[in-house]
């Protein structure tokens, strides 16, 4: 017997083969309203509510470095990244639990630290810390927050629905994770350098990183975007499809595309590109346009609206259209900033896991 690495199939591929194992135990509880395939899965909880939950894990070395991470900005990003895709639902925040295996020898200080983070941003969301759990770990840190959320059957949004016609829509500006990330393993790099010279950390001849101050807090301490689910309340919106951009604009644009079942063409020049993210992208020659729409970890919400809702969302000021859904068989398109038609299937997509 032959055996398939996991790299060979990537991350996606992965969750595809699951899906299929697990489905079965779906049809035991009819009030499953959605499973994998979402940003939260979905169940009844009542006529008039439905519960949403998610869960996401952090690892070190994969996720974040600790040369480059504190604990406490570490602390508040695992539970905004968990609370971003409770809002990708439609939906608030209601409790969250946490698990955690840590190295031994890790100072508890750290750790007191990592949960100050987290009971910051909690209290920001309005969310409790309801439970977890505690292990070591021979290597690394882990930390896994499973989270729930709630929201009525009316409000309730999802990666499919979308329909030809509808505008693409984008909360905030893209890359600015991206062009932070850069800078911080810019910073790690020499750090590492000075420690094998057995130099002592020389601030001086760092980079000066205040004015980059910005991009590296979109990366270090991302916001998600529970505002705008207020602002959706207000004003009675409820978007057709909705993703929160953690993989990346073109990957999370596709998973949209496919539990639709649509295509989708999207304008370059109208990307809401973070302006400190072109001066980082001219620094460290990179594209900006390639981050905004790979780089991934922005976790901002995309999502779809009729034609006939744009008055709704005109006047935001975090808002912008950046194209329109089309027919499935027109597949997923993009016009870049010289009038050429790309298609983003080509196009580097977001982060994979396991890809080889």
């Amino acid at each position: 017997m032959s055996f398939k690495p996991i790299s060979e199939i990537g991350e996606f591929g992965l969750i595809e083969r699951l899906s299929r194992i697990t489905a079965p135990s779906a049809r035991q509880r009819p009030e499953l309203l959605e499973g994998i395939g979402d940003d939260c899965a979905v169940w009844q909880l009542g006529e008039s509510e439905v519960q949403v939950v998610t869960t996401d894990l952090l690892t070190e070395h994969v996720h974040f470095d600790l040369l480059t991470t504190p604990m406490r900005h570490l602390g508040s990003k695992a539970i905004s990244v968990n609370v971003s895709d409770i809002c990708a639902m439609n939906a608030l925040p209601d409790y969250a639990v946490i698990s955690i295996a840590i190295p031994p020898k890790m100072p508890v200080e750290m750790v007191e630290e990592l949960y100050r983070g987290i009971e910051h941003a909690a209290s920001v969301y309005g969310l409790a810390i309801a439970g977890g759990d505690t292990s070591s770990s021979p290597s690394g840190l882990f930390i896994s927050v499973s989270m729930t959320g709630r929201t009525t059957p009316e409000q309730l949004a999802l990666r499919k629905g979308a329909s030809p016609g509808d505008l693409i829509c984008v909360t905030g500006t893209l890359g600015g994770s991206c062009a932070g990330l850069h800078l911080l393993q810019r910073e790690r790099a020499t750090m590492i350098e000075q420690m094998r010279n057995n130099e002592p950390y020389n601030k001086e001849v760092m980079a000066e990183l205040q004015e980059y101050a910005e991009a590296i807090r979109c990366h270090l301490l991302p916001e998600a975007r529970i505002d705008i689910i207020d602002f959706f309340s207000e004003e009675n919106i409820v978007p057709t499809a909705m993703i929160d951009i953690s993989d990346g604009l073109v990957a999370d644009l596709g998973h949209l595309g496919r539990r639709s079942g649509v295509g989708a063409h999207i304008d370059e020049s109208k990307l809401p590109v973070m302006p400190e993210a072109r001066t980082v992208a001219e620094e460290f020659q990179q594209d900006v346009f390639d981050w905004a729409l790979s780089g991934g970890e922005d976790y901002q919400l995309l999502f779809t609206l009729p034609k006939s809702q744009y008055d709704l969302i005109a006047a935001h000021r975090d808002i912008t259209v950046i194209g329109e859904i089309t027919e499935k068989e027109e597949g997923m398109l993009l016009t870049d900033i010289f009038g050429m038609t790309i298609d983003l299937a080509e196009m580097k997509r977001g982060f994979d896991h396991f890809a080889g």
